[in-house]
């Protein structure tokens, strides 16, 4: 108990700081351009309480599952066929970097014309989001697995699912958790400009709904419930990413 002090001490510090900054930008600013924190509070907890706004939030919450599982299993078993075949990891390494700088919103136009308005377009823009990420880091971890870990597994008479299970998957679970985490923050980002730019429900779309009609305090509001949701998961996933790096 006493090692996590410090440390939420200073995650209190930083959120009173966001506070007071976001403060001042709403006293410098007024309620035309950003409500106080109070009144964003106050709105999110209304929306929390709000039958209208659980549908928007399940249908977010299902696009992103659904996107994160796509990339995760694309991206995994990619990751795993370039890292164990060296030459082609090299050579597919600066693509998949040179993709993943590229401004993906510049593809949604491409998506919409191939899956629609549903949720298959927010699906699919999420995944191409969180795809290279998880690619990346599974594709270094197979790459850099200790080859002493895999003449042992041959030593020892282990067979390709024996070694995949007790050598690969574990020398491999941090970086693959690495990957999830930042891939997770992509694609709840590509997720959520998919629904601002083109969809009939989800959070993006309240955002975007409270632009046009300039509900400022409900813009601010769905923006703080995604933030904190976000920051939840991430910092659980950091948590677990933390832990099995320890343990290597």
């Amino acid at each position: 108990m006493l090692r996590n002090t410090p440390y939420m001490v200073d995650v209190a510090l930083v959120v009173l700081g966001i506070i007071v900054v976001w403060q001042f930008l709403h006293m410098g600013a007024g309620d035309v351009a950003i409500s106080s924190p109070a009144a964003t509070a106050v709105r999110a907890g209304e929306l929390l309480l709000s039958g209208s706004f659980w549908p928007h939030a399940a249908e977010t919450g299902l696009a992103l599952f659904y996107a994160l599982l796509l990339a995760l299993t694309i991206g995994l078993g990619v990751g795993t066929l370039l890292g164990a075949h060296r030459l082609s990891g090299a050579v597919a390494e600066p693509i998949l970097v040179a993709l993943y700088s590229l401004p993906k919103i510049t593809l949604y136009p491409v998506i919409l014309l191939i899956f629609g308005l549903g949720i298959e377009a927010k699906v699919a823009f999420g995944a191409i989001h969180g795809v290279i990420p998880v690619t990346i880091f599974t594709m270094n971890a197979v790459k850099n697995i200790n080859p002493v870990f895999l003449r042992t597994s041959r030593v020892l008479g282990m067979g390709p699912v024996q070694t995949a299970t007790h050598i690969l998957f574990p020398a491999t679970l941090p970086e693959i958790v690495s990957g999830l985490r930042v891939g997770f923050s992509l694609t709840l980002l590509g997720v959520i400009i998919g629904e601002l730019f083109a969809s009939h429900s989800g959070m993006g779309f309240l955002v975007m709904r409270a632009i046009g009609t300039h509900d400022v305090a409900t813009m601010m509001a769905v923006t703080l419930i995604l933030a904190v949701a976000a920051i939840v998961i991430a910092s659980v996933l950091i948590y677990v990413d933390n832990r099995l790096h320890r343990r290597v």
